[in-house]
């Protein structure tokens, strides 16, 4: 493992062979043949191009994980703590680094980059303490002599697969975990972003020390080695995050058919509601909403999906939140002065204007919209929309806002819960804890009072309720998820049987 020295400060050499996959602990092309193209999502320049992996080469992976896996469990936390410890001091290091290839790769401005690879670093922070988190319990018996030991192991090899959004973050939220409690790791990065969702996390590893064969990197298409990695026998856990249909056909895979049940951490979809009671603040209200909503093109699962509004507040909301989304600027991500980049693909695109044209065709007031550049979609918001339509039903993943306006404080709780995701969620007021009150009645997962819907901290809960998931992310929940239990007695005298 490299040793931290004064001359970490310097800039490190930025990582080259990011054209390659990482498998089995070499670095090296896709048994496939088929080169795909990764690229800049504003201007469709190449970043790298990559020759896919298949089935051969995740069964390669597996297999070398489940090899390496058994010694790294044992070895004293000390030395997996140390590397965890390490890629911290790595992802400070090449910060700069991560940042350029995270906005290039996503399209993401760079304040919601900095979010990210922070985020992703935190992760690492966090993990590192989970070697000397591994307790266990010894309970009481009511059988005479016996003692009851309950010890915490790794599970053995984890698979995750992770989607383009926040490709670094949502990847490492499940890697550097795994690895600190005594897993190998096989990860699947989205094809839009194979680089900041997997080739860099492998290089940060490879460069911090972790042993060879404990974490693979296979890039490729979802309908070539997607099954691979959910029904192979090794994986004892898939982590997956992605959409709720994706997710769905996972749990199938999972617990029907030929494959081996697994546990199964899910973060899906989401329609993420932010309630602005009678008592709020209007201008701090339009702040949240828009920051919420907006960020990152709203391709975030956890962004504002729906704006609940009291009638009393609604058109002064409306009024002025349609005149800040109309300022925000879009174009290149690259540009310092841009709030809004480009959408992820032409396919994501294309979804999203279709969206915007039935919700006009079932009566939707259309308040803010215009033309997209490219992939640039600029700020569509809709006013006094029906709750039924929808936009306000389904999840938009993109810039556009639904503004529903609730007569009273027990509709708006109504409106919040009409869904079938419960993610994330948010109430604005003046009254904190009558908004708390509020925000305890919400079925999600999680619910910020006076903050936006867009949160994720290292050591507290993360994950939904319904169809947006299974299982919590981050601290010692995520802890739990990547750990299994193994109760172990002990007879220390001789004992009556019954015959």
């Amino acid at each position: 493992m490299p040793t931290t020295t004064a001359a970490a400060a310097v800039s490190p050499t930025p990582y080259t062979g990011l054209d390659k996959l990482f498998i089995a602990g070499t670095w090296r092309d896709g048994s496939s043949g088929e080169r795909a193209r990764d690229v800049n999502p504003y201007d469709n320049s190449t970043l790298a191009v990559h020759v896919l992996a298949d089935k051969r080469d995740v069964q390669e992976a597996f297999e070398a994980a489940e090899r390496a896996q058994a010694a790294w469990e044992q070895t004293p936390p000390a030395e997996r703590s140390a590397i965890l410890a390490e890629t911290v001091r790595i992802f400070d290091a090449r910060r700069e680094e991560l940042i350029e290839w995270v906005q290039r790769e996503t399209g993401g401005i760079r304040a919601k980059a900095e979010f990210e690879v922070g985020a992703a670093r935190a992760a690492a922070e966090e993990a590192a303490s989970f070697p000397y988190r591994m307790d266990g319990d010894l309970l009481p018996s009511d059988v005479p002599g016996k003692e009851n030991r309950v010890y915490r192991r790794a599970l053995g090899t984890v698979s995750v697969i992770s989607p383009w959004n926040f490709p670094l973050n949502l990847s490492n939220r499940s890697v550097a975990p795994a690895l600190a409690v005594g897993n190998a790791v096989v990860l699947k990065p989205a094809s839009d972003t194979p680089v900041a969702g997997g080739i860099l996390l492998a290089k940060i590893y490879e460069e911090a020390g972790l042993p060879a064969g404990l974490l693979s990197v296979v890039v490729g298409r979802g309908s070539e080695i997607g099954d691979a990695l959910v029904e192979s026998p090794i994986p004892r856990l898939v982590s997956f995050t992605g959409s709720t249909a994706v997710g769905k056909s996972i749990a199938a895979k999972t617990f029907g058919g030929k494959s081996r049940m697994k546990r199964l951490a899910l973060e899906l979809g989401g329609n993420a509601p932010l309630v602005v009671l009678d008592d709020a603040d209007v201008e701090r209200a339009v702040d949240i909403a828009i920051v919420g909503r907006f960020l990152h093109q709203g391709q975030i699962c956890m962004s504002t999906n729906r704006i609940i509004v009291d009638a009393k507040l609604a058109d002064e909301f409306t009024e002025r939140f349609v005149a800040r989304a109309a300022k925000l600027v879009c174009g290149d991500q690259m540009d310092p002065a841009t709030d809004i980049g480009p959408i992820i693909n032409e396919a994501q695109l294309s979804d999203l204007l279709q969206k915007v044209a039935r919700a006009r065709d079932q009566g939707a007031t259309l308040a803010l919209g215009g033309e997209p550049d490219g992939l640039v979609m600029p700020p569509v918001v809709f006013a006094n929309v029906d709750p039924a339509l929808d936009i306000a039903t389904q999840e938009s993943f993109g810039p556009l806002a639904p503004i529903i306006v609730a007569h009273d404080e027990d509709e708006a709780l109504r409106l919040a819960n009409r869904t079938d995701y419960g993610l994330s969620s948010a109430v604005v007021g003046g009254d904190v804890e009558r908004a708390v009150a509020f925000a305890r009645k919400i079925d999600a997962g999680m619910t910020h009072v006076n903050d936006m819907t867009v949160a994720d901290e290292r050591h507290t809960p993360f994950g939904g309720e319904k169809n947006s998931g299974l299982g919590r992310f981050n601290g010692r929940w995520i802890l739990e998820e990547m750990t299994r239990t193994h109760w172990t007695s002990v007879q220390h005298t001789p004992r009556a049987y019954p015959f």
